[in-house]
């Protein structure tokens, strides 16, 4: 008897931790499930209680942050919107939440129960059991059938033609984000091969946004959306102007057709949340809701904060979940402009299904930092320390050292560190998740 056969038979699921254990042990691929499969089961669920304005947002990169700024924007409107992300950094209610406020343990439990029902009933017709991220989604579009928010924001996991949230075959907006080499064994070994699995979120007359940062992928994007007949929407490199930092802050205008140029304010120090926070503005603008001014635009990009991405947990220490190529030339250029009086070290982990070999080149390469501490992850993706061993050892650039445990990794840079100097945590979402957990739960004992 397989795993989901005895828990779909067998397990009886009485409290908030065990639906949590119950649902990350769900597979997170299954044969032969499609999305048809995941429309029919999130039609017996939700019927017609879903009434909210969809926008649907795919990318290797940003889709997190431009999910929390759009987010923040439209509740500044005066609006209500309700957020489907990926992945969590502490706990999965992360994934699921209204406004700033995650889904309650006692909702979780009521949405958890109505889907675990419907689905062992379909096992029973002889139909496959959802995948991870598909119990996750039909678990949140039960919640946003219950909520109506105005509006709901739907990240995709991975990829986006093959994704549980792609059966939503009307969504009032599509919006893709930077495109990079990432889930390459899934997703294909090229740009252009990504790209057209982004872009199997673009439906026939829906807007589309998405930014122009490769010739590649613009091309094929701009190709998709015109088979479908979608107004495209492109943000372009030069309509981000003026860009300043401001110790902890950044502030930049923006210019487009709608709102010619709108100077804007982010409460982050990272760089390239200017692009994400940009698309995000010209995506509400896409949205056409005249209850989104450009000052709605200001405020809520002023006001909103994402967790995980350059998040200062302690005094100089930041979080960054920095995981591929992209992302850690994302992370470097930041670095670069920070104004360390000091010295600068880094606390890197990797799932080992990255290709952490490169990402650990860019770091050696740029310089900036003066020790790393390498470390595994409380995970079963983890990189061994045997395989970052591998390739830290080749280079003798930087100092490093290597911990099996994130959080003595963490204490041995703190205790070198001196006040004008800063250590980054990146190579994975699960290491920031792992150490802010670490920092949360050890607050006045080790840290």
């Amino acid at each position: 008897m397989n795993y989901m056969q005895k828990t779909t038979k067998e397990q009886s699921v009485q409290s908030y931790t065990e639906a949590e254990n119950y649902i990350m042990k769900i597979p997170k691929f299954v044969p032969g499930r499609t999305l048809k499969d995941t429309g029919r089961l999130l039609g017996q669920l939700t019927g017609e209680t879903v009434k909210s304005s969809i926008i649907h947002i795919a990318g290797t990169n940003g889709k997190g942050s431009v999910c929390a700024y759009l987010c923040s924007v439209i509740m500044e409107s005066g609006c209500s919107a309700g957020m489907f992300i990926s992945p969590h950094l502490e706990t999965v209610r992360e994934r699921i939440s209204i406004g700033n406020e995650w889904i309650s343990e006692e909702e979780f439990m009521t949405v958890f129960e109505r889907v675990q029902q419907a689905a062992k009933a379909e096992k029973e017709r002889g139909y496959t059991f959802p995948s991870f991220s598909e119990f996750l989604f039909l678990m949140a579009m039960c919640f946003f059938g219950q909520k109506n928010p105005d509006y709901i924001i739907l990240e995709t996991g991975m990829g986006g033609r093959l994704d549980a949230t792609n059966c939503i075959a009307e969504p009032k907006l599509c919006v893709i984000t930077e495109i990079g080499y990432d889930h390459m064994q899934y997703l294909g070994d090229t740009i252009e091969k990504i790209a057209a699995e982004k872009a199997g979120i673009i439906k026939p007359g829906v807007p589309v946004v998405f930014v122009d940062k490769r010739p590649e992928s613009t091309a094929v994007l701009a190709e998709y959306a015109k088979k479908a007949k979608s107004p495209v929407i492109i943000l372009k490199k030069d309509d981000i102007l003026d860009v300043n930092i401001n110790n902890k802050t950044i502030d930049f205008s923006l210019h487009t057709g709608y709102y010619n140029y709108v100077s804007l304010f982010l409460d982050t120090p990272a760089l390239y949340q200017t692009e994400n926070a940009a698309l995000a503005a010209v995506a509400a603008q896409a949205l056409m809701d005249g209850r989104i001014t450009p000052e709605a635009v200001r405020k809520g990009l002023g006001a909103a904060r994402w967790p995980g991405r350059m998040e200062e947990v302690l005094p100089g220490v930041y979080l960054d979940g920095a995981h591929n190529e992209d992302g850690v030339e994302a992370l470097l250029y930041t670095v670069r402009n920070d104004g360390c009086r000091g010295r600068r070290f880094l606390l890197f982990g990797s799932a080992a299904d990255k290709q952490y070999d490169k990402m650990i080149q860019q770091i050696v390469k740029a310089g900036l930092f003066e020790k790393a501490a390498v470390t595994v992850m409380e995970s079963d993706r983890s990189a061994s320390i045997d395989e970052l061993k591998m390739i830290w050892e080749k280079y003798k650039e930087t100092a490093y050292s290597f911990y099996s445990d994130a959080g003595e990794a963490l204490l041995a840079l703190l205790a070198d560190k001196g006040r004008d100097d800063i250590i980054y945590v990146a190579g994975s979402l699960y290491l920031a998740g792992q150490i802010k957990s670490l920092i949360r739960r050890s607050q006045n004992d080790r840290f």
